[in-house]
């Protein structure tokens, strides 16, 4: 088993219980991170586990967090129910959801560069600055829009940021795409969706800036920024890669979104 966490002391502690616990329960623990490991559990927030799926490049491995941090909507177990995820766990008592994240290939006048977002990829304006974006679905133009940049999430990140500009929270269990604004402008050359558009697991959404914003567009994958010189078009799309989470009860996204959200 592979176990990742935070600097945080309370990370520190209950990643020290837990290990105690896998070694009594005759676990193997990896002292580096195992690519061929059956479970990667991790110790943290969400922007922890968030970390530890693009630090280990998306691996074909089981995941489950444990939440010591803030929110913890990605995490399955609280600190005070280890005991009882490993017993389930042991038992195999639990189900696997598969998630897929979202990828855009970001092209500029040299090349093209691939980035992965479990939860969202934003395309915004540097400095704050509005941009204008051809959106086209399916080689099809959508809108001409303006403002301060687009979302673009999965199922699983519907509950991040993206709600919290107003998008649609959406069972986790769907394979879909979400297109959310961000300050959308409305003018007489330009017609912005003030609303999200949910779009089906194999649409492909192309964006392309207008020329004199090439310099000025900022990619931020799950909260971490990329700038690129001359960006002409970025494509996004659903992952071919899963995210394989590990579940003890069934029903639990919404119980979360009751407890947290309402």
């Amino acid at each position: 088993m592979n176990i990742v966490y935070n600097e945080l002391q309370f990370s520190q502690e209950t990643a020290k219980y837990l290990r105690k616990k896998l070694q009594d329960m005759n676990f193997t623990i990896a002292e580096d991170f195992d690519e061929n490991a059956d479970l990667i559990i991790c110790v943290g927030g969400d922007g922890s586990f968030l970390k530890a799926l693009h630090d280990y490049d998306f691996p074909n491995i089981p995941i489950i967090g444990i939440n010591t941090g803030h929110l913890g909507f990605l995490a399955e177990v609280d600190p005070d129910g280890i005991d009882y995820f490993l017993e389930r766990y042991q038992r195999g008592e639990y189900t696997t959801e598969i998630s897929h994240p979202v990828e855009a290939s970001i092209c500029t006048r040299n090349s093209c560069i691939k980035k992965m977002g479990v939860n969202e990829i934003v395309i915004k304006g540097d400095k704050s600055r509005t941009i204008h974006l051809d959106i086209s679905v399916d080689d099809q133009l959508l809108q001409r829009f303006s403002g301060d940049g687009i979302l673009i999430s999965s199922a699983l990140g519907s509950t991040a940021y993206n709600y919290s500009i107003g998008g649609s929270i959406v069972d986790p269990r769907l394979s879909v795409l979400q297109i959310t604004p961000l300050a959308p402008i409305n003018t007489n050359a330009y017609r912005s969706f003030t609303s999200s558009v949910i779009l089906p697991p194999d649409a492909r959404v192309k964006i392309s800036p207008e020329y004199r914003f090439e310099d000025n567009i900022v990619i931020v994958c799950d909260g971490v920024e990329h700038r690129y010189s001359k960006i002409t078009e970025v494509d996004i799309y659903i992952a071919e890669e899963t995210i394989e989470m590990i579940r003890l009860e069934k029903g639990n996204f919404w119980n979360k979104v009751i407890d947290k959200f309402l």
